[in-house]
């Protein structure tokens, strides 16, 4: 079924592959990529591929090697958004099994694959023997039918109602690209994280070295100056301080990234506001879909999405190892957690 694969994906093939997928958000992009190799010391192990019937998929791929031999490969790593397999109206399960046939076959001690949910079937029935498979769950809205449908027949009246309150209550919103505004962001997120701590028993400044690990601000600048107008962050302000904000990557479909509040403004409703004015956004830059993002299964977060119109999606994350790392690491994550009376919410 595969007839040619060049890695790294010609930059022009995998914009139009990009482009001709449904599903597709930012963060399979090339210059999500360009991004995460320059701030996160990845390597671009792309791959394009030429099937027998003439088309073309691409699999964003980073890797990350020593001394030459290739440590991991995933699309994406954790942290770096949805990854997975791109191509025109979508790839198809054999399609799926193909690539990870190819990909299985080379030398890397661990593959990850974090596909988009909405694949999930496809992904489900072409992942071979042996996968390591976790289950998740995140929330997708559909914007068919534009601004007006989905903000009276998808909202419930209860977020209608808090966008209705934000406004009265003087909450302001702006939208800045490529990069504006990330610093109020990024200081709403570390105020974000460091209250998480406190809820989870954690010591501060673990959490806020694992925020540095995970998303540094090097790895936002990056991203905003890798993707330009597509990079918008949302901030809602209160009196001229901001009180909340997010990360959209906008495309082919919205994608709402990474989001922050300071919880003893939560009272304005500034998050229904935000949300309704960002998806309002991408419904107006023509987005099929807006990507609400990962959710696990916590039902406070899922009502949340919900309320917006989100629907609910069963997917998994896959693990291919040749050694038992996920395993190695969820028990050192254990003990660690269990010794500083860690509390998961």
């Amino acid at each position: 079924m595969i007839v040619n694969v060049i890695s790294p994906a010609p930059r022009d093939i995998w914009d139009n592959v990009l482009a001709e997928d449904p599903f597709a958000l930012e963060s399979q992009s090339p210059a999500w990529t360009d991004a995460l190799c320059q701030s996160a010391g990845y390597t671009d192990a792309s791959r394009m591929y030429e099937m027998s019937d003439g088309r073309k998929l691409v699999l964003p791929l980073l890797r990350r090697s020593v001394a030459g031999f290739s440590l991991f490969e995933g699309s994406n790593p954790a942290h770096c958004g949805v990854g997975g397999i791109l191509a025109p109206e979508g790839p198809r399960s054999i399609e799926v099994a193909a690539v990870l046939q190819d990909v299985v076959a080379r030398r890397a001690l661990v593959r990850s694959f974090w596909p988009h949910p909405a694949l999930a079937a496809e992904w489900a029935s072409a992942v071979p023997e042996g996968t390591e498979v976790v289950p998740r769950r995140a929330h997708l809205l559909k914007l068919d039918g534009g601004w007006d449908s989905v903000w009276s027949n998808r909202f419930t009246g209860s977020r209608r109602r808090g966008v209705r309150y934000a406004e009265r209550s003087g909450v302001k919103v702006e939208c800045g690209t490529s990069g504006q505004f990330l610093a109020e962001f990024y200081g709403l997120l570390t105020l974000a994280t460091a209250r998480w701590a406190r809820m989870q028993h954690e010591p501060r400044w673990l959490t806020l070295q694992r925020l540095r690990r995970r998303d540094s601000l090097r790895k936002f600048e990056a991203i905003a100056d890798a993707l330009g107008e597509r990079f918008r962050i949302w901030l809602a302000y209160v009196d001229g301080n901001p009180v909340a904000g997010h990360v959209v990557l906008q495309g082919v479909n919205a994608y709402d990234f990474r989001a922050a509040m300071d919880e003893g403004m939560k009272r304005y409703r500034a998050n229904d506001l935000l949300m309704s004015r960002s998806i309002e956004d991408a419904c107006a830059a023509g987005c099929q879909n807006y990507y609400l993002g990962d959710t696990g299964f916590s039902p406070s977060a899922a009502e949340f999405k919900e309320s917006f119109g989100g629907l609910a999606y069963d997917y998994s994350q896959y693990h291919i190892e040749k050694l038992p790392l996920s395993a190695v690491e969820r028990g050192a994550k254990s003990i660690v957690k269990r010794a500083i009376g860690f509390r998961d919410f």
